[in-house]
């Protein structure tokens, strides 16, 4: 009931083809372009089923039960003295035929006959254009020559003199189609697994506790911002929140792809879907329903999978001229069998053009990028990597320079107070207590640790006022009536402030990569506040995989030269820029982009989201702000750097399963059309029956959407 609303909205979206995403409808259909039947846009875990699949399944049983006796009535015409041949005549037969191939190809293939003719009113030729084609001639023709025989010239006839029909060769194309049809669905079905598996994480109920302290499970819908919720060992997160009272060790491996349990306490953030531990936590709900993280995943990994990768545009255009390229290598195949082939030549003209018309359906070729960015798309968001759009996906693979702001990125992003200095004229706690008490009206993420440091050492803080913040050089205000400026050298150069002094003794700090804030009160240096954010532990092995895999690495930090350069010594990164604005982050991109490398930015901040919309491809942590977000084209939920290398992996082996695809489908079709064609009858008499052409066809868009799923996979 829970997950029913909690997804209710995706099941009340479109329907789309998966080889045209950009062709909608609001009710399940066939695409005008493809023919292809269309498939929700969101996968949904109580869809009910798929109703193509349903129809084709039932053509496909009761046309192989009719195409069976058909193929071995066929057959038997071939053998001298077949029992069959005693029972009645051939004419009798033939008409037999008739009965047993009607129903399969005139409502088994009635479906292929409906697309085909709607791609000829279209004009939007396709792969049901010429299945429609080919059962179609071969079945008329069959008709005719069963009704009235003798209209035939000696150019159809065997040496016999009868006119000889291939109603099994249609039904049994027919039947096969709809073969390839059924395991293209049940195949096409299987992508959709990943957006499946995270659907699956939203349990269906919630424990509220109330004002009395009582307990009850309720629905998950019911569930509103505020609520508190207790979480049992070994139960799902039901929203985000804060955990407001206790603590456990949490396994969210399905949201970030990190194996080992994350530590959570009071004040920290739980997300919906992720699995608690050995431990009992009351949590503070925040973001429920459709403004929860698991259904924006859905949402951003839903969108992705519809989006097209530049490289299926090369598809586009060779799919746009290859179907009436097939009709016309068709027509020389017809006429050049009719003019020299031999008896029945025209006999011959039919079956290898039916044959060039079948085995050249270009379904694998609209296939073969679609599936492949589906199924790779949702196995990055199973390890915690989120691909906007198709696009980024393709890019990424081709990044020679990556772009990295240095708190919240290489850093933890939570700052701690490291150390105060006063002035001789001055005390420590009154330039941390002034400080901090001017700090209480800013965002930046120093703040936090200034006022934290205050509150441990316990010092009372005061209101402030007239406060203004200088972006990328500090703040200013009024505390207690003294007029405090918090901030860097830029900062005390316009205020007119000496910090020659405390230049000096900043040193020694910046050397050990802390970050250093001058203190003047009254319009004269007070002191210095050293904050310290501690490098995450995975960003070393991030930039190792970096570097091994040829990326050059940039730190971007409005941090001083020495405590920036102090992190990327530590770190060895390539190029270091500091005292970096956040409007001149986005020049700097601008800049490595005119040198003609192929840039990617990560951050996290509100301050990086220019930069981040200025590179190739912007990066964002999952654990940053939504702003940051919202303007890069991957995401990394885990906030851990060694992502990058897990969304390089997955572009690389993505794009390369994509030319598999498309170098199979070309090729099929390269080798296919001329053999069907007849070019190896005249140096070994061999001919490609219509119904092995079928087979090919089928197989073809199978193995391309097989080669696809193996993305599934793959190891990030």
């Amino acid at each position: 009931m829970a997950l029913e609303a909690t997804i209710l909205p995706l099941r009340e979206t479109k329907y789309i083809c998966p080889m045209h995403p950009e062709v909608e409808a609001d009710a399940p259909g066939d695409c005008p372009i493809c023919g292809m039947a269309f498939e929700p846009s969101v996968v949904q875990l109580d869809a009910p089923p798929d109703p193509e699949l349903v129809s084709m399944r039932r053509r496909l049983w009761l046309g192989g039960a009719l195409a069976l006796p058909l193929l071995f009535i066929a057959m038997s015409e071939m053998i001298p003295g077949a029992p069959l041949q005693d029972i009645a005549s051939v004419r009798i037969w033939t008409w037999v035929q008739l009965a047993l191939a009607s129903p399969v190809v005139l409502w088994g293939g009635w479906p292929f006959f409906e697309r085909g003719w709607r791609s000829v009113i279209s004009r939007n030729f396709n792969m049901f254009t010429l299945i429609a084609l080919g059962t179609g001639v071969a079945y008329v023709y069959s008709l005719v020559a069963t009704a009235v025989p003798h209209i035939f010239p000696a150019a159809f006839r065997s040496a016999a003199g009868d006119v000889p029909v291939y109603f099994e060769a249609a039904a049994v194309i027919t039947v096969l189609v709809a073969l390839g049809q059924v395991m293209e669905l049940k195949a096409r079905a299987k992508t959709g697994e990943a957006l499946r598996a995270l659907l699956d994480l939203a349990p269906a109920l919630a424990r509220i506790v109330r004002e009395d302290g009582s307990e009850a499970d309720v629905a998950l819908e019911a569930v509103r911002a505020g609520d508190r919720l207790r979480v049992p060992p070994g139960e799902k997160v039901p929203v985000d929140g804060v955990i407001v009272d206790g603590a456990s060790a949490l396994d969210e491996s399905m949201m970030t792809g990190e194996s080992l349990p994350v530590e959570k306490g009071v004040d920290e953030k739980v997300t919906g879907g992720t699995l608690n531990g050995s431990g009992s936590f009351i949590m503070r709900a925040e973001h429920v329903g459709t403004e929860t993280l698991l259904y924006r995943i859905v949402q951003m990994v839903g969108e992705a999978q519809r989006s097209r990768a530049p490289i299926q545009r090369t598809a586009d255009r060779v799919a746009g001229i290859f179907v009436p390229a097939v009709l016309a290598a068709a027509l020389v195949t017809a006429i050049a069998w009719g003019v020299f082939g031999p008896a029945p030549s025209l006999g011959y003209a039919l079956v290898n053009a039916v044959a060039v018309l079948i085995i050249a359906c270009p379904c694998a070729l609209g296939l073969a990028t679609p599936m492949s960015i589906m199924v790779g798309v949702g196995r990055g968001a199973q390890a915690g990597v989120l691909i906007r759009d198709a696009e980024a996906l393709e890019l990424f693979e081709k990044v020679d320079t990556l772009v990295i702001d240095k708190t919240g990125t290489l850093t933890e992003g939570r700052p701690r107070l490291a150390a105060v200095e006063a002035l001789p004229d001055q005390s420590e706690d009154t330039v941390l207590r002034l400080a901090a008490s001017l700090e209480r009206a800013s965002e930046h993420p120093l703040a936090r640790a200034i006022i934290e440091g205050a509150v441990e050492q316990q010092l009372d803080l005061s209101d402030v006022k007239d406060f203004q913040a200088n972006i990328g050089r500090g703040v200013t205000g009024t505390v207690d009536g003294v007029d405090v400026a918090l901030g860097n050298a830029q900062l005390f150069a316009t205020l007119g402030i000496d910090s020659a002094e405390l230049e000096s003794r900043a040193g020694d700090h910046r050397a050990e990569g802390r970050t250093v804030m001058f203190v003047a009160m009254a319009g004269h240096a007070a002191g210095l506040i050293a904050v310290a954010d501690k490098i995450k532990e995975s960003s070393f092995e991030a930039v190792r995989d970096l570097h091994a895999d040829g990326i050059r690495v940039v730190m971007l930090s409005g941090d001083n030269a020495v405590t920036a350069n102090a992190v990327a010594s530590a770190l060895g990164i390539d190029e270091v820029q500091a005292d970096v604005l956040p409007a001149q982050k986005r020049e700097m991109v601008r800049k490595l982009r005119a040198e003609g490398r192929i840039v990617a930015m990560a951050g996290d901040g509100v301050n990086d989201a220019p930069a981040l919309a200025e590179a190739q491809i912007g990066i964002a942590m999952g654990t940053g702000t939504d702003v940051a977000i919202e303007a890069a084209g991957i995401t990394l939920l885990s906030g851990d750097l060694r992502g990058i290398a897990r969304a390089r992996r997955l572009s690389r082996m993505t794009m390369r399963n994509i030319r598999q695809n498309l170098l199979f489908a070309f090729g099929y079709n390269f080798l296919g059309i001329p053999i069907a064609a007849g070019i190896l009858f005249l140096p070994f008499g061999l001919l490609l029956n219509p119904m092995i052409a079928s087979v090919a066809m089928s197989l073809s868009s199978v193995s391309v959407i097989s080669n696809a799923l193996r993305l599934r996979m793959m190891r990030l």
